[in-house]
């Protein structure tokens, strides 16, 4: 099912609770604990079905940021929500260049959200939300949209300007993300034969499924532990100092697997991520 068909600005995407729970990162049942716990109230239909608008999966995904990283309980959770009303929502959530790239390729190939969505497998309202903001859909999601606009994510995150060689600590240019919890820093910029990152993993963090392209790929980790899935069933989990080298072809799921955060460092060539 999906809730909105069409580009008009005019038209508010609905979101069902699965799909929800995917742009939140957590379980549909976790959904349904917040709603009787008063930190959300999703639209419902006749039937009893929830339905999320776009400033609901936006709620939610503050209220997984406050609960993951800061730590609160629901009555904090309440209170901080309350004293942000007036507040801007935060910068994480929405990567509106991102979304507009997306668009801009979609529309020059005269294509529909709907035609979109439905070789994506996702909801044209997913797409219809991450087109505008930049936000919405899972990491899997984003390389296999890249994949089939016949471009990368790298290109799509603005990889290709030029830049210094020296990339210095702290001043690395960030990717813009569609899911919180993932921080993708650049550390070679411009047309190169490696793609270079430092991908930084926040608790609960994961690709939600796996992708493929061309090329190799190494990775070693910094901090934290990784689980990465080669071919859906060649499970690897890789703690401080370990790395691993493979095909890009074989399809590659990954998450983090540590209670805190995970930091990798991240290599494939030829630039084809």
């Amino acid at each position: 099912m999906t809730e909105s068909h069409a580009d008009s600005p005019e038209e508010e995407p609905l979101f069902r609770v699965t799909e929800a729970a995917r742009a939140a990162g957590v379980a549909s049942s976790t959904l349904r604990l917040w709603e009787t716990q008063g930190l959300v109230a999703p639209q419902r239909r006749a039937s009893g079905q929830r339905l999320y608008s776009a400033a609901d999966v936006a709620r939610l995904q503050r209220i997984a940021y406050l609960r993951r990283e800061a730590g609160l309980n629901p009555a904090a959770i309440r209170a901080t929500l309350e004293s942000e009303n007036d507040a801007p929502a935060p910068p994480a959530i929405t990567n509106e260049p991102l979304g507009t790239a997306l668009r801009a390729l979609r529309q020059t190939r005269g294509e529909t959200l709907d035609t979109v969505a439905q070789a994506m497998g996702v909801s044209a309202s997913a797409l219809s939300t991450l087109e505008r903001t930049g936000a919405g859909v899972s990491f899997k999601t984003l390389a296999d949209l890249a994949q089939y606009y016949g471009t990368t994510v790298s290109r799509l995150s603005g990889q290709d300007t030029a830049g210094q060689a020296v990339v210095r600590a702290g001043a690395a240019r960030v990717w813009p993300m569609p899911v919180e919890g993932v921080r993708v820093e650049v550390l070679a910029e411009g047309r190169r034969q490696m793609d270079c990152h430092r991908f930084i993993l926040a608790p609960g963090a994961a690709s939600e499924g796996g992708y493929g392209h061309e090329g190799e790929e190494f990775i070693t980790v910094l901090e934290g532990r990784f689980r990465l899935t080669l071919d859906g069933t060649e499970l690897h989990e890789l703690g401080v100092g370990d790395s691993i080298y493979f095909e890009s072809r074989r399809p590659h799921a990954w998450a983090n697997a540590a209670d805190g955060r995970t930091v990798v460092i991240w290599v494939n060539t030829p630039p084809t991520f």
